[in-house]
């Protein structure tokens, strides 16, 4: 099974101190080295995109299991750590908290030519998860922390976080490229989280795929018919679950967002979410007038589940799951002995890339 999902944490201030970051990123590289050494980069991605595994490489490295920092700081410890030694490695880290996930396309463009695909499709990976959780996914979690890890041969994971102002919780998204079947349904299989939020537009569940054909439908039609629709709308009483829906929604401010989605003509869902200026708002109008007009039910279901490995020894959230517990005991030894009996060569390899390192 795909592993990806969703992790929340409360918002920690201040950052790792240089002394424990330095170590964090030389342990980072080390590990690194071991698994791909090991496993290769397809396994990697796999591990980085399960937050259960995320949460304990984080803890291993040294920092508070359950604070939001830990994404940023891992992240950043990761990039680092691998910097100079990506070709050598065939694997490749790009974005960052805040500004630095703004140059994404950016980062992966500059590697372009050691990949054996093109670049663009990579970028338009990065650009879809990162719209997704922003606008398809509306849980009240804003993203400001955008990873994309991506390798040689095209295979990639996004570890991304959002704050929610409110609440002043984050929440870890996970995603991975392999066996994703569509980017705008149920795209986070297997999501873990601390908290399930109440008011949630999930336009990407399982669920909901009539709503978007239909808002695709709505996204192709003028921009005059959609205001004047919304006036109804605003001009009935609607029952409360449609609050979420048609609060703040101002259907003179959506007109020029209605008339770029009409000229552009989107053939489906995908291609309507991924318009540039096609945020929240417009989808929240769309997801309203396809019920209202088409019958086209939208969910409301946060996908989010618990973010435990195990459960907890109080029964909180859920009684730990011994079965579990021991498979990772034996996947762990059996991680032990690999290391133990590993041949000379691959030991070789992992230091001749380290004074790869050292010399950059």
């Amino acid at each position: 099974m795909r592993r990806t999902g969703i992790a929340d944490s409360p918002l920690h201030g201040g950052k790792a101190p240089r002394w424990l970051f330095q170590r964090m990123q030389a342990l980072a590289r080390q590990l690194i080295l071991v698994i791909v050494d090991e496993f290769g980069t397809g396994e990697l991605l796999h591990r980085l995109s399960d937050p259960h595994w995320f949460q304990a490489f984080g803890s291993v490295l040294g920092f508070d299991w359950h604070s939001s920092g830990v994404t940023t700081t891992v992240c950043g410890a990761i990039k680092q750590g691998v910097k100079g030694l990506e070709r050598e490695l065939g694997f490749f880290v790009a974005g960052g908290k805040g500004k630095a996930s703004l140059k994404t396309p950016e980062n992966i463009l500059s590697f372009g030519e050691a990949l054996s695909i093109d670049p663009d499709d990579l970028v338009y990976a990065s650009r879809m998860s990162a719209k997704v959780d922003n606008t398809g996914l509306q849980d009240g979690f804003t993203l400001y922390h955008h990873v994309f890890f991506f390798t040689t041969d095209g295979g990639w994971a996004v570890v991304q976080q959002g704050m929610n102002q409110a609440n002043r919780y984050a929440r870890r998204y996970h995603w991975l490229g392999e066996g994703l079947s569509s980017f705008t349904c149920e795209p986070h299989t297997g999501i873990w989280a601390a908290r399930r939020e109440r008011d949630v537009l999930n336009l990407v569940a399982r669920e909901g795929e009539g709503a978007r054909r239909a808002a695709a439908l709505l996204g192709r039609d003028t921009p005059e018919t959609l205001t004047k629709e919304l006036r109804k709308v605003q001009a009935l009483k609607l029952p409360p679950r449609h609050e979420i829906l048609a609060r703040d929604l101002h259907p003179d401010r959506l007109y020029k967002i209605f008339l770029k989605t009409y000229e552009a003509q989107p053939a489906d869902f995908e291609k309507l979410i991924g318009l540039r200026g096609v945020g929240p708002k417009t989808m929240r109008a769309l997801a309203l007038l396809s019920e209202l007009i088409y019958g086209e039910k939208v969910s409301f279901r946060d996908p989010a589940r618990f973010s435990y490995a195990h459960g907890g020894k109080d029964g909180h959230p859920y009684p730990v799951d011994r079965k579990a517990y021991d498979r990772s005991i034996e996947l762990l030894k059996q991680a032990v002995e690999r290391a133990r009996i590993g041949d000379r060569e691959k030991i070789e390899a992992i230091r001749k890339l380290e004074r790869i390192g050292t010399k950059k």
